[in-house]
């Protein structure tokens, strides 16, 4: 059993955000905690000057909604929503905060993964700790 799991989340439609909760909830130990954290990437300079100023308060606002009812039935379980780089912001986390797990939920690799790498991949090269992948 592990005692300080992190999930990061993503909200595309091929990843299993609720089963990755289910999971970290059945190894989490007795008195553990759980940390949900959603990464909002940097949008281009080029980008932005085309959204509303207030745009990024406003998704980060939803994501909170979302990554909320994530957390909301499972004891010692927080929600987080930082912005940065996915695969930095994950690792870094879990090294500042002594996480014993990463459960991240992955798609399907296609073409594109295998020249650039997803995210998963990333945090499974890199991590200090045990990372546990869904598909």
């Amino acid at each position: 059993m592990y005692s300080n799991i992190l999930v990061p989340v993503s909200f595309e439609a091929d990843r299993n955000a609720q089963g990755a909760m289910e999971t970290a909830k059945a190894l989490c130990a007795e008195g553990g905690k759980i940390t949900s954290l959603h990464v909002l990437e940097q949008l281009p300079g080029y980008a932005t000057q085309y959204l509303p100023p207030d745009h990024m308060d406003k998704a980060k606002a939803e994501v909170k909604e979302g990554m909320q009812s994530l957390v909301e039935d499972i004891p010692n379980a927080t929600a987080m929503v930082i912005e940065g780089h996915a695969s930095r912001s994950i690792l870094d986390h879990a090294n500042h905060n002594g996480t014993d797990l990463i459960i991240i939920a992955s798609h399907q690799p296609g073409m594109q993964d295998y020249l650039l790498g997803s995210t998963a991949a990333k945090v499974v090269r890199h991590a200090k700790c045990a990372v546990h992948v869904l598909r």
